[in-house]
C-alpha cells in the first residue's frame, strides 16, 4: 500500500469517509459486541490516538477498546495466530476475529451465528467469499454438510474440481483452538512467537473441526492503492 502507508497504518486509510477498520468495528457493534481487542503494528499508535478507549455510535451500546501493541512490544506483527494467542487471556470462550484491512460493510456479526457456533462441536467457523481476481485459486472448500475443506491450492481450478473460495478473514473461534491440543504457544504469547493461522486451520479441517459459510455480500481485501481508489470511487 505504499506510499499511502508511509505515514499511516493501512487500517486507518479512509474508505468512504471513515477509517477502513471502523467499518468492521461498527459491524461488531451492531451485532451486540461490547468489548474489542485490537492488535497493532506499523504506526500502531495512531489507532488509539484516533479511537481512544470507546467507540460511541448513536443507537448502539458503546464498544470498549483494548490494545495489544505488537510493533512496540516485539518489533513487528505476530501474525494472526500469534496475535490471537497474545490476546487470549482477555478473550471470551467464543470470539469474533476480523482483519482491519478488509472492507465488508454489509456483513452481519449476528448473535444467532454466534450462538449456533457456540453450541456446535467445531473449533472455528469461517466465512468464505467468491474468489477475487487476485486470488482466483481460492483458499478452502466447503462440504455439503457445512464443513471447511483443506484442499490443495490450485492456480486456477478447473470446472470439474471441488470449488475453492477465499477466506474473508471473518471468523468465529473457540479458545480451545488456541490452547495446548492445537497450539503450542503459551497463552499471552510472552515470548512474542510469530505464528500464521492457516496451518492450524488446515490441520483442524483435516479433523472435521472447522465449519464454514459462504458470504456473497460486498467484500474487498484492500491490499493495493488501486483497490482503495476503486472503493472510494463507488458511491452507495
Amino acid at each position: 500500500m505504499r506510499p499511502l502507508t508511509d505515514v499511516q497504518p493501512k487500517p486507518m486509510l479512509e474508505v468512504r469517509g471513515k477509517p477502513l477498520m471502523q467499518w468492521a468495528m461498527e459491524g461488531l457493534q451492531r451485532g451486540g459486541v461490547q468489548q474489542l481487542h485490537i492488535n497493532t503494528d506499523w504506526l500502531g499508535a495512531q489507532i488509539p490516538q484516533h479511537f481512544g478507549d470507546v467507540l460511541a455510535t448513536p443507537g448502539f451500546a458503546p464498544l470498549h477498546l483494548r490494545y495489544s501493541h505488537e510493533g512496540v512490544d516485539f518489533g513487528g506483527a505476530l501474525e494472526t495466530a500469534g496475535g490471537i494467542v497474545r490476546a487470549l487471556p482477555q478473550l471470551d470462550e467464543v470470539f469474533w476475529v476480523a482483519a482491519g484491512d478488509v472492507f465488508a460493510p454489509e456483513f452481519e456479526f449476528s448473535s444467532q451465528a454466534f450462538e449456533r457456533f457456540k453450541a456446535s462441536p467445531q473449533l472455528a467457523h469461517l466465512w468464505l467469499v467468491p474468489n477475487p481476481a487476485h486470488n482466483v485459486g481460492g483458499d478452502f472448500g466447503v462440504s455439503a454438510e457445512g464443513l471447511a475443506l483443506n484442499l490443495p491450492k490450485l492456480a486456477a481450478p478447473a470446472a470439474h474440481e471441488v470449488p475453492r473460495y477465499t477466506f474473508s478473514t471473518i471468523a468465529l473461534y473457540k479458545r480451545a483452538f488456541f490452547e495446548a491440543a492445537w497450539c503450542d504457544i503459551a497463552a499471552g504469547n510472552p515470548e512474542g512467537v510469530k505464528a500464521p493461522l492457516a496451518p492450524m486451520l488446515r490441520m483442524a479441517m483435516d479433523n472435521s473441526c472447522v465449519s464454514a459459510s459462504l458470504y456473497n455480500g460486498a467484500w474487498t481485501d484492500v491490499g493495493t492503492p488501486e483497490r482503495l481508489a476503486e472503493l472510494n470511487a463507488i458511491h452507495f
